[in-house]
């Protein structure tokens, strides 16, 4: 890290947008607090808890916003690039004649990457001299906290490197196909491949970059300059991988690009028909220490499409939440959404809603959607298999039955598009998010009601339903994609629960006698509610970009025949959502025309 202090600083200080209109006395007196220094690819800027005790500005370069977990993951918050301030919200919310608040946030650097600090005593010296910079600085803390969580163009992803893990792979072709998509979708775009980039100086790439929506590189695996710039120069890596063949561990070192360290980095999986996948998606993930897997089928389509969706920003996640037989309002939710036109591009869920989210991902129709859900939940009573309460009211043989055999041995990384789902893991008292690992043991983690349904046990956790914890799961949806996100909650309002089946209840078998086994017993509501009576029931909904909220109060969590009147209010709760987020819609060229026979 180089550094250099003083007056000599005060040309650079012009040329911060925030600084340019300040009185040239002033900026003499906030140079002699100033500090320029260069900050190299994947070192820290700031650490969360860190006390803030100046304000930086980005020269050239690229930085990152990290939120720091428990866990010791770091959800990616965006990108911080050239002429904007750092560490500006905990420096003010610090006030003037106090320095010990500090940063809840971590900021690494991107790329190599040229930085201006000012202390607290000179940009308090600005302040004074030029009023008008606390209230641009002001204006910038709002955007950023109304972007909270929420897509921004600056933040957003613009440098892609394509990696090419074969030589047999026609790198440029696909790239050029991206770039034909994007240009179509308005988006100014370029690709850059070794020969006109491997040459050109750090000016170049800063002028493509601030002169396109996205520039994208191309580069073959191996250890040569081009490559080793392209990694080191993108906000994000794509791997490109043949799906018949098996990936080198790791294709990726961990110390050769900032995006690795980060895991920023994606797979696509290029298939060039139905040919069976010579290794997991979990393994390529393991190889290039990826977060997404991607699938694309032939050169155009609506695999190209999706890509560059997320490419763009524009792509969208589908959320829906656990809520037993009432979840079958979320197949409504997607059939309007199908007929609207607008594309589902990843998938998540807690509990029943996970179940519908996984049949989305599959790629299934609408049809075949409500064949297998009316065969596994509605024909015959998925909770049937009853026993002498030890650690569940069922067996929970029949629940798995039917999850292997629509679900098969499909892995999540099979599924046609990103997809989670939720469970709580009452090991450690945390929600668990399942990304790996087959479909059916995930979802049958999600939908385990403590009480109803025995526990899974995964490497010594015991997990149980998300709903316990997560039940409405769009925080995880933030972090997976960076699009719009459209979530259909049913979560059951505070509205009272039912008392008439509780008082002097029959024995079971009595109950059975009068009202079957095809419906389950009241247990299973009281066990429902129990599990679940801690959730905000609003929880998480200010994050989703459109909401659908179906009217479906008079719907038990047990009332797994109610089927059609639950899709049906899913279906006209979506549709009057939909007709009234035109904004949203059409800010993220979502709003599509009438389809016309």
């Amino acid at each position: 890290m180089f550094h250099s202090m003083g007056l000599e600083l005060v040309p650079s200080l012009k040329t911060i947008p925030f600084l340019k209109d300040a009185p040239a006395r002033a900026l003499r007196a906030a140079g002699k607090e100033a500090k320029w220094f260069s900050l190299k690819a994947g070192s820290a800027l700031l650490e969360a808890g860190e006390t803030a005790d100046a304000i930086y500005f980005v020269l050239s370069g690229t930085l990152g916003a990290f939120r720091p977990r428990e866990s010791g993951h770091m959800d990616f918050l965006g990108h911080i690039r050239a002429g904007e301030p750092v560490g500006e919200m905990a420096l003010f919310s610090g006030g003037r004649e106090h320095s010990s608040e500090v940063h809840t946030n971590s900021v690494y650097a991107l790329r190599d990457t040229e930085i201006m600090s000012i202390s607290r005593a000179g940009f308090d010296r600005l302040i004074k001299a030029e009023p008008e910079i606390l209230e641009r600085l002001i204006r910038v803390i709002l955007l950023r906290l109304r972007q909270s969580g929420r897509r921004s163009a600056r933040a957003e992803p613009k440098v892609f490197a394509m990696i090419a893990t074969s030589p047999t792979i026609d790198l440029e072709t696909r790239a050029n196909t991206l770039k034909a998509t994007l240009n179509g979708m308005g988006l100014r775009t370029t690709v850059v491949n070794q020969a006109e980039g491997e040459d050109k100086s750090t000016a170049y790439f800063d002028h493509l970059e601030h002169s396109n929506d996205i520039v994208i590189l191309t580069a073959e695996l191996g250890d040569h300059g081009w490559y080793k710039l392209a990694v080191r120069q993108a906000d994000r890596i794509w791997i490109m991988g043949r799906a018949d063949a098996v990936p080198s561990d790791p294709i990726l070192a961990r110390n050769n690009s900032p995006a690795r360290q980060f895991k920023l980095v994606d797979v696509v999986l290029l298939h060039r028909g139905r040919e069976k996948l010579a290794a997991t998606p979990g393994q390529w993930l393991s190889a290039t220490g990826g977060e997404r897997v991607f699938h694309w089928n032939g050169q155009k389509g609506r695999d190209c499409q999706r890509l560059a969706r997320v490419m763009s920003g524009r792509s969208v996640g589908l959320v829906l939440s656990g809520g037993g037989a009432r979840a079958f309002a979320h197949i409504g939710v997607v059939r309007a959404l199908r007929e609207r036109n607008i594309p589902i591009d990843f998938a998540g869920g807690t509990s029943m809603g996970a179940v519908i989210a996984a049949c989305v991902a599959m790629g299934w129709s609408d049809a075949e959607i409500e064949r297998r859900i009316r065969q596994g939940f509605v024909e015959t009573n998925p909770l049937g298999d009853y026993t002498l309460p030890v650690v569940g009211l069922v067996r929970g043989k029949r629940v798995d039955h039917r999850l292997k055999t629509h679900f098969g041995d499909a892995t999540i990384g099979d599924l046609e598009i990103p997809f989670y789902c939720v469970s709580t893991n009452l090991t450690d008292g945390d929600s668990h998010v399942h990304r790996r690992g087959y479909v059916r043991h995930a979802l049958r983690a999600s939908i385990a009601l403590p009480g109803i349904l025995p526990p899974i046990i995964d490497d010594g956790d015991v997990l149980v339903d998300g709903g316990v914890l997560n039940n409405f799961p769009v925080d995880i949806m933030q972090g997976l994609h960076r699009g719009v996100i459209i979530g259909s909650d049913v979560t059951r309002q505070r509205d009272g629960f039912p008392a008439d089946e509780f008082i002097e209840p029959p024995g079971f078998i009595r109950w059975a006698f009068q009202n079957g086994l095809r419906r389950t017993p009241p247990i299973a509501s009281l066990l429902m509610r129990a599990a679940t009576v801690g959730v905000n029931p609003k929880a998480n909904r200010e994050h989703a970009h459109i909401c659908v909220i179906p009217d479906i109060a008079k719907l038990e969590l047990r009332d797994w025949e109610a089927y059609e009147a639950s899709v049906e209010a899913g279906y006209k709760s979506a549709i009057e959502t939909l007709d009234a987020s035109d904004r949203v819609l059409s800010e993220n060229a979502l709003k599509q025309p009438p389809v016309t026979a």
